[in-house]
């Protein structure tokens, strides 16, 4: 069964007695190891339990298929319903799940973890389809989730953003959830107890080598470098990054200055219109960021804009590497860029 967003919380808080496994998968790693371990939780309270709890990974899978269904078939010392997880699983796994949920004996629950998996996957194909299975779906947070996020461990400390902050906050966070939280664990740190966050604080401490790295992505590829904006990208896939939220990032830069060449085009000055935008432009970019609003007209802005949604729909849809998806798009903008 495929979770709706709207159910996701109940199931992480009390998994279903009838799914026999859950498959939790996305490009967000850290989101995706975050509701595994709810899921656990909401079976084995301890984690640490070794009668209750059983770890097993892709490799050992392929090495002895029958051990998922022995281990979910196996009873805890003690009693209690035990929990089995299946780490770095991926369709070549699909086969073993399907035997155990075909005939299932026991009650363990089941939790797999996964990568991004394309609707073609076979694994995702099959928990999404069985009915005593479920597939749950992990992308990166933006919009209303993320600012819910944000807002919460925040709140939890005491504190509030202001709305430039929480601006901020939003354009450098999202991409994993886990790192999210990581971040936020920093200026929380850095703010020393409860208060309002302000723009410099978030400025301060949060986007360390991610966020500066993705700056310097969306910078260069504006400026048409393309062998340093192909080489950061290089960099930033290397270390992690997915594609998706690489793409964001430069459609956020994009539709900044698309913002802002509107406003030219109204007839206001270029600082009135870089003074317009929230959160603003970090003073160390402003120059870049005019030059910029020289070389790209709207209509061109609006084109490279349609390039880079159209790119990230094809790494969700198409199946195809979405690495050299985003490699494409950032050398086809940055030469359209070059090209003044």
């Amino acid at each position: 069964m495929k979770i709706a967003p709207a159910r996701i919380e109940a199931l992480l808080r009390q998994p279903d007695p009838a799914f026999r496994a859950v498959l939790v998968f996305g490009p967000d790693q850290g989101l995706v190891r975050e509701r595994v371990e709810r899921l656990m939780r909401g079976v084995v309270p301890d984690l640490s339990d070794p009668f209750r709890v059983a770890e097993l990974t892709g490799t050992h899978l392929r090495e002895s298929p029958a051990a998922l269904a022995d281990e979910a078939a196996a009873i805890a010392l003690g009693g209690g319903r035990r929990v089995v997880v299946l780490r770095e699983a991926g369709d070549a796994h699909t086969a073993a799940v399907t035997a155990f949920l075909a005939s299932a004996r026991g009650d363990s629950l089941v939790v797999i973890e996964a990568g991004e998996l394309g609707p073609r996957s076979s694994l995702r194909k099959l928990c999404e389809g069985a009915d005593n299975a479920a597939a749950l779906a992990c992308y990166a947070d933006d919009g209303a989730a993320l600012e819910g996020v944000i807002q919460a461990e925040l709140k939890a400390a005491g504190l509030v953003a202001e709305p430039e902050a929480m601006a901020w906050l939003t354009d450098h966070l999202g991409g994993d959830r886990r790192l999210t939280r990581s971040e936020l664990a920093k200026l929380i740190l850095y703010m020393g107890g409860p208060g309002r966050v302000r723009l410099e604080d978030a400025a301060a401490c949060i986007g360390d080598s991610a966020a500066r790295g993705l700056d310097d992505l969306t910078l260069a590829t504006a400026d048409g470098n393309h062998a340093v904006a192909q080489r950061v990208l290089d960099k930033l896939l290397h270390e992690g990054a997915q594609p998706v939220m690489v793409l964001r990032a430069l459609a956020r830069h994009f539709l900044r200055l698309h913002f802002a060449a509107g406003l030219i085009a109204q007839g206001k000055s270029v600082d009135q219109a870089m003074a317009a935008l929230k959160p603003p432009v970090i003073f160390k970019a402003a120059d870049r960021f005019r030059r910029q609003l020289a070389r790209w007209p709207a209509d061109r802005l609006g084109r490279a804009l349609d390039l880079l949604c159209e790119a990230e729909l094809d790494c969700k849809s198409t199946g195809l590497p979405a690495a050299a998806i985003t490699s494409r798009a950032v050398m086809m903008i940055a030469r359209a860029a070059a090209r003044r």
